[in-house]
């Protein structure tokens, strides 16, 4: 199996384990967390924030989710599938942008 394919398995791997292994938070709350949309509020703008802007999260922004009835493992759970998401949107734009680079030089 060639390196990149090697990658690719692992990354599948990754999101496969975060969403669906057993976890506080339900499968259904991962996959909104992981797709930044379909939580409610203030856990939908926690999970904006380490998408868009994760240097921008405060502390405040957690105790916000933990006000509202959120356990820290369960925030925890649901800042990794934001944080894994965004960077599986930007993987895959990053081998979008290579296979179309590639192709183009093969012409």
């Amino acid at each position: 199996m060639p390196d990149e394919d090697k990658k690719q398995a692992a990354h599948r791997a990754l999101v496969d384990r975060v969403l669906t292994a057993e976890g506080k938070a339900s499968t259904e709350q991962r996959a909104r967390a992981f797709n930044n949309e379909g939580l409610s509020p203030p856990l939908d703008a926690l999970v904006a924030k380490i998408s868009d802007a994760p240097a921008q999260v405060t502390e405040a922004d957690l105790a916000s989710a933990k006000a509202c009835g959120c356990t820290e493992d369960k925030l925890f759970e649901l800042v990794v599938c934001a944080a894994v998401g965004q960077s599986t949107r930007l993987y895959e734009a990053g081998l979008a942008a290579l296979a179309e680079a590639r192709s183009d030089h093969a012409t």
